[in-house]
């Protein structure tokens, strides 16, 4: 029997349905319009993607949507107060600068720049420090989507053995902070963390009743690296060629073919954590509209 495929583009879909009606609901009930602005500068390719993305999903689900575009040259001092102009506008909930930024542009500065309260993103360090030990707050997008897909491919977590292969601030850490901690449904697991270092990884993956792989390199993970019955979540894209019409070939950071076999279930790429990621970035945006409203939400 085949693996059972955990659907990124179903669930997000599901979670889509559900943000559409609460902000109707919000709109009709309390007056009260999510508003989320995204910051792009520069023009690359991927960014633009993204951004496009972000935007186009905010405004299906009916969203106070505001599209900054910056010249690649813009000044840090310039960016930082047009962070500033947005963390004073009482329609806005939720700001999200793309990411990467130029060169002559401190990430971490804006990245503290953006008010707590409106970091939707999950990335500023008030928001991480209150992940971490356990406090409501807006939790990074790729984590959150993973921790939604568990719990609604209904996989048991609490006691499993879990390996996260890959250590990064916006994937690998929160995720595995997220797990190890006495949280419902999707938590209280033994977690392991593998990157780089680590001297014997087949050890730690054999072990893993469920496997989250984002180690940013195509197929690092195959079949006898696993055991019978994994879950193996992967956050991998890499494009690893084109198709005669100009498409990208796409993979994820797990050899999908051969770990599939073993696998009791699994995500596939495309399709998998990819969609989940907008899709948590909208509901942080709900909650936090929620939150600036006085209403009960999840983000303090």
């Amino acid at each position: 029997m085949g693996a059972k495929i955990i659907s990124g583009k179903e669930i997000s879909q599901e979670i889509r349905n559900e943000l559409k009606k609460e902000v109707q609901e919000l709109k009709e009930k309390h007056g009260v319009t999510p508003g989320l602005v995204t910051i792009l500068v520069g023009e690359n390719p991927a960014s633009v993607s993204y951004v496009t993305a972000k935007q186009r999903t905010a405004h299906d689900l009916g969203f106070h949507s505001v599209q900054e575009n910056l010249p690649e040259d813009v000044s840090e001092e310039n960016l930082l107060n047009l962070i500033k102009k947005y963390n004073e506008d009482p329609s806005i909930h939720g700001i999200l600068v793309q990411l990467p930024l130029p060169k002559h542009i401190s990430e971490q500065k804006v990245i503290y720049a953006i008010d707590p309260r409106k970091d939707v993103d999950g990335f500023h360090p008030v928001n991480v420090g209150k992940m971490v030990i356990g406090e409501p707050c807006f939790i990074p997008c790729t984590p959150a989507g993973i921790l939604e897909m568990l719990a609604r491919a209904d996989v048991e977590v609490s006691g499993a053995e879990v390996v996260v292969v890959g250590r990064s601030n916006i994937v690998g850490k929160p995720v595995a902070i997220l797990l190890m901690q006495k949280r419902k449904p999707v938590g209280n697991a033994t977690v392991t963390v593998c990157h780089t270092g680590t001297r014997d990884m087949l050890f730690h993956t054999k072990r893993a009743d469920i496997l989250i792989v984002a180690a940013g390199r195509p197929k690092v993970i195959t079949g006898d690296m696993v055991k019978e019955g994994v879950v193996v979540i992967d956050v991998g894209v890499n494009r690893i060629g084109t198709t005669p019409e100009g498409k990208a070939i796409l993979c994820g950071d797990v050899d999908f073919d051969s770990v599939k076999e073993k696998a009791a279930a699994i995500t596939p790429v495309p399709g998998g954590v990819g969609p989940m990621t907008i899709t948590m970035l909208m509901k942080n945006t709900v909650e936090s509209a929620k939150m600036w409203a006085g209403l009960p939400n999840e983000v303090g």
